[in-house]
């Protein structure tokens, strides 16, 4: 073949190949880099997502990643999740804020830290004496909850999307014993929520701190206890090697819902698919984040004695006082803010008709007592 016929061979070549190739993918449709074994496509969407928890925390903090690497394999590549610790671009308890001034498209948070801005924000977060977290999760997919959610953040231009839940957290650390309420008087405690009003009305001197400022302040004095998530977040923050007295139930967070906020703007600039994923991602990581937190706890209060730790039960007299001073507040809350109002009845109304199936249907919590559990074992 000579230097001339090969030459023609080469562009026809080429030129068969750029035919071939825009009749695979037409002009204007995402280009594709192989990594290993898999074809991922080019990113299309990369967002900036700022968390108020740690990440390194698990339970509380971790679930942000997962949900992001199942939108990151979902969408092939094409959709970009990145978090970012709390405080490095954005301030744990601004996160919603931030999104709604677009500084960023999105943020991971508890809504309950928006309380002084949104008044009904902590009903999407957590509620004193209120719902399991299997409850709220029929509430909120099933009973309207989300369309009340998503109505209350349109106000403030943004778009929540349920993104993790655990259980219920513990009632708080303290160095001294809680006999009755009036233990509660002068107290300084670190609390959130509307369970922060609740014993702030009993007394108590109130304060809010992101969780990395927490052991510092409880290590230094400037606080006597502490309440903030679940016993393996807490023992990971290190508050049991302060405050040795640890008591449940948590009866001011029965459930912890953490959200995605989304920029209403950049929501609605998403294909349908896109938003797709990101609700079927954020819905699994519900069912993800749930199931993890309740694996997690035995094993921490099992390993209270040898860290010299007292896992405590709140007397019943104490809890109906504090239930009958949520009561006051909550219809407080209700009597000043319509949204509040309108969110509470909402749950309320659904806790009423979920309590026959609730009472009848289950078998009663202490039914497997540890030694019958036990004694129930396959010998091996």
């Amino acid at each position: 073949m000579s230097n001339k016929t090969a030459l023609i061979a080469v562009i026809a070549a080429f030129l068969v190949g750029m035919l071939a190739t825009l009749a695979i993918r037409p002009p204007g449709a995402q280009t594709a880099v192989i990594v290993g074994d898999e074809e991922r496509s080019a990113a299309t969407l990369r967002w900036r997502v700022p968390v108020a928890f740690a990440t390194t925390l698990e339970v509380l903090g971790d679930n942000v990643r997962w949900v992001t690497e199942a939108i990151d394999r979902a969408s092939n590549g094409a959709m970009i999740l990145d978090p970012y610790e709390p405080g490095e671009i954005v301030p744990a308890f601004n996160i919603v804020d931030a999104v709604r001034e677009g500084k960023v498209q999105a943020g991971y948070t508890w809504l309950g830290y928006d309380q002084g801005k949104i008044p009904a924000s902590p009903l999407l977060g957590a509620v004193p004496f209120g719902m399991e977290p299997w409850e709220y999760t029929a509430w909120w997919y099933e009973w309207g909850g989300r369309e009340l959610g998503e109505a209350l953040y349109a106000k403030y231009s943004v778009h929540p999307v349920l993104c993790g839940l655990i259980g219920p957290e513990t009632a708080g650390w303290f160095r001294t014993p809680i006999e009755s309420l009036s233990d509660l008087e002068g107290l300084k405690i670190r609390f959130a929520g509307l369970g922060g009003r609740v014993i702030e009305r009993l007394g108590a001197s109130v304060t809010m701190l992101p969780g990395g400022e927490i052991f510092q302040a409880l290590e230094k004095g400037a606080i006597d206890a502490t309440e903030f998530s679940l016993p393996n977040v807490d023992e990971a923050l290190g508050f049991d090697r302060i405050a040795k007295l640890n008591y449940y139930p948590g009866w001011h967070q029965t459930y912890t819902a953490a959200h995605l906020v989304v920029n209403d703007v950049a929501w609605r600039g998403l294909s349908s698919r896109e938003q797709a994923i990101i609700d079927t991602a954020c819905t699994a990581g519900v069912t993800r984040n749930l199931a993890k937190s309740e694996a997690k706890q035995g094993p921490i209060l099992a390993g209270f004695a040898r860290k010299g730790v007292t896992a405590i039960s709140l007397p019943e007299p104490i809890l109906r006082e504090l239930n009958r001073v949520t009561d006051e507040v909550m219809a407080e809350e209700a009597r000043r803010d319509e949204d509040f109002r309108v969110i509470h009845n909402s749950q309320l109304a659904f806790r009423d008709q979920y309590a026959l199936w609730k009472r009848f249907a289950y078998l009663p919590r202490d039914f497997h007592a540890p030694e019958d559990v036990a004694d129930l074992r396959t010998p091996r």
